[in-house]
């Protein structure tokens, strides 16, 4: 693997956290943001297009014209005033669907190098755009970033996001202690390269991954499946040191 520099600020000790929403409609991701607007700086939201995973999400579940008003600025996502928007783009093809998210106001795009498609051309469009990160599934090797095919050069990934789970595209699954040891094999070739955990994130794995090196945690259930979601938060938030 080689390391390439990351055009963002050197992560501190303590992690980002940044709930993560699976949207089964427009109204569930207003719902949602407004929950935790004023409590974080960054959202993610999980886009599925029922091909790379086994169920579509918002805007691919069904048609309405939400997403169409957001693309065309007739409206905007919620809480674009305040928040940065991390889109999961969990979906074959890549490189068809960046511009609409590119579009609808997107701050990084997250694409998934096992994703059928050019996921190379993907990042090469993306480049000096969005922040952009590459996510890895849990059996795919660290190694996999540097296959020729994605063409990757210095500066146009600028994190990496390693999923805690077997089954992407549903929230609420055991976490894969595996991921452990790759967020180490990164940490050990590129000291300073920013990793995000996704899947699995609870306050009780929080702490190994965070001590393996984990500069970012997303969070979906055990946010807002918690009893309350502000001190859910803010008990995340005051993980690290």
């Amino acid at each position: 693997m080689i390391c390439y520099t990351a055009n963002t600020n050197p992560m501190s000790k303590r992690p980002e956290i940044i709930p993560a929403i699976l949207p089964k409609d427009f109204a569930e991701v207003r719902e949602k943001i407004d929950l935790i607007k004023d409590f974080v700086k960054t959202v993610q939201i999980d886009v599925c297009d029922g091909q790379f995973t086994p169920q579509p999400s918002w805007p691919y579940r069904k048609h309405d014209d939400s997403f169409e008003k957001i693309i065309k600025e007739e409206d905007g996502l919620p809480g674009w005033e305040k928040l940065n928007f991390e889109i999961d783009l969990m979906a074959n093809k890549p490189e068809e669907k960046i511009e609409q998210w590119v579009q609808a106001g997107a701050t990084r795009i997250i694409l998934h190098i096992e994703a059928r498609g050019d996921v190379g051309a993907a990042i090469k469009a993306l480049r000096d755009r969005v922040e952009v990160g590459l996510a890895l599934n849990t059996d795919t090797p660290i190694s996999e970033i540097g296959n020729p095919k994605l063409g990757i050069t210095e500066g146009s990934v600028q994190f990496i996001q390693l999923m805690g789970i077997d089954h992407i595209g549903f929230q609420g699954q055991e976490f894969d202690a595996k991921v452990i040891e790759k967020i180490r094999e990164i940490k050990k070739m590129c000291p300073g390269y920013p990793v995000s955990i996704d899947g699995g994130v609870s306050l009780e794995t929080a702490p190994k991954l965070i001590a393996a090196g984990a500069d970012r945690l997303v969070v979906g259930s055990a946010i807002f499946e918690s009893d309350n979601y502000v001190d859910a938060v803010t008990n995340f938030k005051k993980l690290g040191h």
